[in-house]
């Protein structure tokens, strides 16, 4: 069985749950085995690092951690609203992923 997510790397969503609920951010990696994104400015986690090599400093520091896919929507580009995602077969026969409210191509 594949690993099919509804969010692509570039997208703009939404957090419907969690500590960081109503936020929105850009889709910086998907992570499709375990059905997992990590959204810019979103889940930031505190990482303590220490130094590896001579010169390299130590210290802690601030990263997005991976959120379930699940927990986000994708935003439309054409409407600005949070929207499910749809997919319409185009005249070529590629498929295409569409806005649900206002029934536009998204890419």
């Amino acid at each position: 069985m594949k690993n099919r997510i509804h969010i692509k790397k570039g997208d703009n969503v939404v957090v419907l749950s969690g500590k960081d609920k109503g936020k929105k951010g850009k889709v910086l990696t998907v992570g499709a085995s375990k059905r997992t994104v990590i959204v810019e400015g979103i889940n930031m986690v505190t990482k303590h690092t220490k130094a590896r090599r001579a010169g390299e400093t130590g210290g802690i520091i601030n990263q997005e951690a991976p959120i379930y896919a699940c927990k986000v929507m994708n935003i439309c580009s054409k409407c600005g609203k949070p929207t499910r995602i749809g997919y319409k077969l185009l005249a070529d026969g590629k498929k295409a992923r569409m806005c649900k409210h206002c029934l536009e191509i998204i890419d």
